[in-house]
Order: C-alpha cells, then sequence, then structure tokens
C-alpha cells in the first residue's frame, strides 16, 4: 500500500519526522518497504498484512498514526445537498445473487461535465502511482486510495433500461472490460447487469460499454460489497486482478458503504458539477454493527506478553484503537467493542496482541524468561513415527505430494469407485482440480519422474488426508492414510506389511482376501485386514491398464493403509513376556488342496487343530503344475511346536501333527503329499 505523506496530512498532524514514523509503523505491523521522495512529498510504501484490510486506505493508515502519537483523525463529513427528484423514481437494483453480491448502495448524479481533474486531485493520485484520467473516474479512485472501499462510475444513459442487475453470468456471456479486453465469463462470476448484458465483472473491473468518457452526462456511482471468495476465483480464472479486487477479496467494511458513497458524491460535484438525486437506491440492506464483547484478561497480557502492562495502559491502547468499552473495567478484567473496521478483533488474544504492538514490541526484552511446557506427542504421532522407523529401515524414502490430483491421475486407481470425486475450483495450475481419494496415483507419478531422471524402482512412501465427501465434521470422510510403492514381490510387500503390524502391536495378526479394485493384476491384489478389521489393500498394478499412459519401465506393488486402524490397534507399551526357556519343534507339511481353498482358511483350521502348543503356522510356498491335477494347487506350510516348561518330545509333536493333518483331510477334503 502506497501513501502520500501530504495526504496523510488531512486526516491527522505530521509533525514528526519521515524516518521516525516509518520506524514506529514499521514495529507496529506496518513493515516499510521503500521511501520514494517527490516533488514537495513523500510515497510511503507499507507492507499490509492481509487481516488488516482497514490500511488499504490513507484513512486506517492516519487511524494506526493518530493510535501511535495520540493524535486526533480528522474524518470528512462527506455531507452533500440533493435535489428533490428521488434516485428511485430514474433507477432500481435487483441483487439475484445475494450470496455473491450481500449489499449494494446506487447513486445518480445528474448534468455533470466531464474533464480534467484539479491539480491537488491529480498530484494526490500521482504521488501513489495512479495515473488520472478524468474529473469522475479520478474521484472514484481516490476514494478508493482514501478509505479503502471500491467504487464505480457508470454511464447512466448507457444503460439498458436504466436499471441495475447483481447475478450470476450465463452460459457464454462475454465482457469488454475497461482494460478494453474481452472475458468469456465463467458461469459462477458475479457480474453488475443492466436489462440485458453484463457491464461490469463484480468486485473486479468495469466495462467498456459503460465508461465514463467525455459526452457522459449523468453518472451512477455504485459502491458494493462483494463476497471475497467470489472476487477471489473470479480474479484467478480470469487472470485479471485490479485495486478494487484485492481489497475485495480481503473484505470491506460494510458500515462504510454509505459514507464512501457520500463521499463520492461530493467530490464529483465539486469536480465536475451537476446535481445528485435524493437518497440512494440500497439494495440488501446494510446490517447493524454488533458484535459480541471481548474480555480482556489483565493477567493474561503479562502471561503472554512476558512484560507487565498496567491495566490503564491496556484500556488506553484499545480505546485510542476506537474500541469501545463495555460495562466498568474490574482489576481483573475489562469488555470492548471493535469497531466495524477491525473485524479481524474476534478473541482475547487479538486484543493482547494489539496491545503488544502499539506498546511497543522493543519494549519487550530479548532475554526475557518465557515459561514453557514440554509437549507430549500424541498417540497418532507415535505411530506415525514408528511407522517412518520401519519403512526407513526398509529403505523406503518419504514423499510429500499435493492434496490435488487431475482426471487421468484419478482413473490410475480406484479404491472407492462409488464415492463422488470432490473437485476445487480454480484449479490448483497443472496439479488439477480434483481433491484426492487415494494416495496411490500421486505416488505413482513421483516414481515415473524418479525413472525419467534415471532413479529406477524409487521406494516411496506418504503419509496424509484423502478426501472422500465435503463433511470436515466427520473424519471418516477425510481420513489419513499410509501408502507406499515399490518394485518389490507381493510377498516382500507383504512382510513390510506385517512388520509395520507387529512393530504398533507384537499380537497384530494381518490377513488378506481377494480385491476387486479393477487395476491390480488379475489375482494379485488383496484386500488388508488387521486383527479382522478392514485396513486398506494391496496388490501389483496392471502397467498395460489404466497405467499405460504412466509408460512405468518396471513392475510396481502399492500398499495403502487406513491411519485410524493402525492407531486404534497399536500397543506401544508392551508388557514383559519372558524369553522362551525350551526349543521350538518344526515340521514341515505339503498338502494338496481345490483350488478355492485359501490359505486363511487353511491357516484357520491348522491352528484350531494343532492343540496347546503350537505355537506358528508360516507360508512357505504355493504351487501349481506338474503331478498336480486340474483345479487343485498345493501348499507347503512349517508347523512350529512348543511348551514352556519343557522340550516337547518326538511322539507329542506327531500327535498334534497328526491332529492337524486328520482335521485339513476332513474340513478341507487335503491330501498329504
Amino acid at each position: 500500500m502506497i501513501v502520500s505523506w501530504n495526504w496523510l496530512k488531512e486526516y491527522v498532524d505530521l509533525d514528526m519526522p519521515l524516518d521516525e514514523l516509518t520506524d514506529r509503523l514499521t514495529m507496529s505491523g506496518l513493515n516499510l518497504e521503500e521511501v520514494e521522495p517527490l516533488d514537495g512529498d513523500h510515497a510511503i510504501d507499507l507492507e499490509v498484512t492481509s487481516n488488516r484490510p482497514d490500511c488499504l486506505g490513507h484513512i486506517g493508515v492516519a487511524r494506526e498514526i493518530g493510535t501511535l502519537y495520540r493524535k486526533p483523525i480528522r474524518i470528512p463529513a462527506a455531507e452533500v445537498p440533493t435535489a428533490a427528484t428521488k434516485t428511485s423514481e430514474l433507477t432500481s437494483v435487483d441483487i439475484e445473487c445475494t450470496d455473491l453480491c450481500p449489499q449494494y448502495v446506487a447513486r445518480i448524479i445528474r448534468g455533470v461535465k466531464i474533464g480534467p481533474s484539479p491539480d491537488w486531485l491529480k498530484e494526490r493520485l500521482e504521488a501513489i502511482g495512479v495515473a488520472p484520467v478524468n474529473n469522475v473516474v479520478d474521484v472514484t479512485n481516490f476514494v478508493l486510495m482514501e478509505c479503502g472501499q471500491p467504487l464505480h462510475a457508470f454511464d447512466f444513459d448507457k444503460l439498458e433500461g436504466g436499471r441495475i442487475v447483481v447475478r450470476r453470468a450465463r452460459k457464454g456471456e462475454k465482457i469488454v472490460a475497461i482494460d478494453h479486453k474481452e472475458y468469456e465469463l465463467p458461469e459462477e462470476t458475479c457480474v453488475i447487469a443492466d436489462s440485458d448484458n453484463p457491464v461490469a465483472i463484480g468486485g473486479v473491473m468495469g466495462g467498456a460499454s459503460t465508461e465514463i468518457e467525455d459526452g457522459t452526462v449523468n453518472v451512477l456511482v455504485e459502491v458494493a460489497n462483494f463476497q471475497p471468495l467470489s472476487v477471489h476465483h473470479t480474479a484467478r480464472m480470469l487472470k485479471l486482478q485490479s485495486p478494487s479486487s484485492y481489497r475485495f477479496e480481503r473484505g470491506v467494511d460494510v458500515q462504510q458503504l454509505d459514507w464512501a458513497s457520500r463521499r463520492c458524491c461530493e467530490l464529483i460535484l465539486q469536480t465536475a458539477g451537476g446535481e445528485l438525486l435524493d437518497e440512494p437506491v440500497i439494495a440488501g440492506g446494510i446490517p447493524d454493527w454488533n458484535p459480541e464483547p471481548i474480555t480482556l484478561r489483565f493477567h493474561q497480557v503479562s502471561r503472554i506478553l512476558g512484560i507487565d502492562v498496567p491495566p490503564e495502559e491496556c484500556i488506553s491502547i484499545l480505546e485510542r484503537l476506537q474500541l469501545e468499552q463495555v460495562g466498568e473495567a474490574t482489576d481483573e478484567s475489562a469488555a470492548f467493542v471493535p469497531p466495524p473496521w477491525r473485524r479481524d478483533l474476534t478473541r482475547e488474544i487479538d486484543l493482547i496482541e494489539e496491545v503488544a504492538r502499539i506498546h511497543g514490541y522493543d519494549q519487550i526484552p530479548e532475554d526475557r524468561a518465557i515459561p514453557v511446557v514440554a509437549a507430549t506427542a500424541s498417540l497418532q504421532d507415535r505411530v506415525s513415527e514408528k511407522v517412518r522407523q520401519v519403512l526407513t529401515a526398509a529403505g523406503f524414502c518419504e514423499a510429500m505430494t499435493m492434496s490435488f490430483i487431475t482426471e487421468p491421475m484419478a482413473g490410475m486407481f480406484t479404491p472407492h469407485p462409488d464415492a463422488a470425486q470432490l473437485e476445487v475450483t480454480p484449479a490448483a495450475g497443472e496439479y488439477g482440480s480434483l481433491l484426492r481419494q487415494t494416495l496411490v496415483p500421486s505416488l505413482l507419478v513421483c516414481r515415473r519422474d524418479n525413472e525419467r531422471n534415471g532413479n529406477l524402482n524409487a521406494e516411496l512412501y506418504e503419509m496424509a488426508r484423502v478426501f472422500l465427501a465435503a463433511n470436515p465434521d466427520d473424519p471418516a470422510t477425510q481420513p489419513r492414510r499410509l501408502a507406499f510403492v515399490s518394485g518389490r514381490s507381493f510377498a516382500e510387500m507383504r512382510g513390510i506389511v506385517d512388520a509395520i503390524a507387529t512393530r504398533l502391536d507384537r499380537d497384530a495378526k494381518i490377513t488378506l482376501k481377494p480385491s476387486d479394485i479393477p487395476q491390480f493384476v488379475d489375482g494379485r491384489g488383496a484386500e488388508l485386514y488387521l486383527n479382522g478389521k478392514a485396513c486398506g489393500w494391496m496388490g501389483e498394478l496392471d502397467r498395460d491398464g489404466a497405467l499405460k499412459d504412466l509408460k512405468l519401465r518396471e513392475a510396481v506393488t502399492a500398499v495403502e493403509l487406513d491411519m485410524q486402524v493402525l492407531t486404534e490397534a497399536a500397543d506401544l507399551f508392551p508388557t514383559l513376556r519372558p524369553l522362551p526357556q525350551y526349543p521350538a519343534v518344526s515340521r514341515d507339511l505339503n498338502f494338496i488342496l481345490d483350488e478355492d481353498v485359501t490359505w486363511e482358511r487353511l491357516e484357520e483350521v491348522v491352528r484350531e487343530a494343532g492343540g496347546e502348543h503350537l505355537e506358528s503356522v508360516r507360508f512357505v510356498e504355493q504351487y501349481r503344475g506338474k503331478h498336480i491335477p486340474a483345479g487343485k494347487k498345493s501348499y507347503v506350510l512349517s508347523v512350529s511346536y512348543r511348551a514352556d516348561d519343557r522340550t516337547l518330545t518326538g511322539d507329542e509333536v506327531d500327535a498334534a501333527q497328526q491332529q492337524v493333518i486328520q482335521a485339513c483331510e476332513q474340513k478341507l477334503s487335503a491330501a498329504l503329499r
């Protein structure tokens, strides 16, 4: 925000040196970027943070100076004489999209004479880098830079039907803006229209068809409030930024709309003549300013800032900032209501920040001891760290990717085919406009990029949220996931899943069921269950299917797990178990089974029949082919037995083995090879 030294003097007395003023403004939050000397003036470039739109005008900066130096502020009264004719007799304003434009104020001035602006007006605008155009346009720019409220002036005689309609753009509508470029308007764009066509892009820029020209006689002055997010989207989609859009994106002071309208009309009458019609047309209504009082507890000031600021000084600072005290202050606290231009003040901590910056950050000693309390890592953080340790030890690198994906990426892996794809507008550039429902596509693109740069078999993992529905209050709609990809085999990746599970809970049990996710190679995809609860999926991806356009050089296996399920199953502080004192005895079995018998079912039968000394059942291999009948397969498994109080005899182990064999023969029609 560039302000003029001479212009500021209209609102506050500047009897301090320029260098001192800029230092005080910097220490209070308006950081000095540059001071440019001018002929008899200085242009002061200040950095204004996004929460302080009130300082995007000279009056707002003057208020800051008045607060810092305890000086009164002079605000123009903007009192204007009016004609007998009412504005509503000549025009009307209809708002069809109150969600995009809640308030609109229109005034009409008849009989203006367009010409060059007076020297004082030109000097004010040129000092801050705004080129003069004509007296009416220059007045709208002057008021914009004076109070931060954008305005626009229409040639009233060029408005079809003599009326204003605020609505959404219709499909295919175009407009030539005052920069004389044509823009096709997206359907969600807020436009200002007459009876037939758009005449301005709401909150961004006016149209060339109704701009003020030498022949203009009657002027309609617009002052409105446009929804910040709508203006932001419109400006980005059209790639059309303006001083008006910059301010609307940060929010304007609604209580100032009528004053800005009157101030603009006052200056137009002074510089261009004419007569102002009586009573503006106000659509939407100006709401009352009745915020909830904010209580400031004085002991919190010293606790947060680390220095003592007397209660009287706290109250004085806030009152100089034009906060209104509610009720009587006590020794412990006082309550305040912020002025309408300070909508960023909503909490006690906001008031403490105001006290700190006006009292002076330089008053806080650099070596002041600040009480701190050691933070305790949450269960989610501890589980995440354990997962990172396992994957890092296994040779994986952590990736951090965007939450946005493109449509082709969304089709690479579809574990949630029934969930509606969420889309944001405008798109996040090359990253796309869809919110991802899985982390796998992002990791696959990273793996592809690594391959193209000569880094083959990039083994990557990521922990982040995915988005299944637009309901942030329901954690299930935005679950946190873990995904990792590698060129390793299905069995090796299954081993890493087991390692993660047992690192979190030594008794954790991972089971698998066939998956119907279409991007897996047929027969090489599985749903994962942790202690019987669904926790994700894994499998080898089909490079000739949905991943064909990626042109991956190597096979890739992907795993995706639900971090919430892992966290719920975590037992990070298990009780001690004594080490086994006696050796285990292992036996291998090789069964021929029907094709539809799964490993999970075989393991279940073996564990049920193995008896009290059965310690573990481990998969060894699966075989189909020579010497195996059609429709059959062979499973080789290793069964381990151990007793806590003695070494098992061969007869005991053989008896247990025989029970296992009989159970498999009876329940699974298994044949021992």
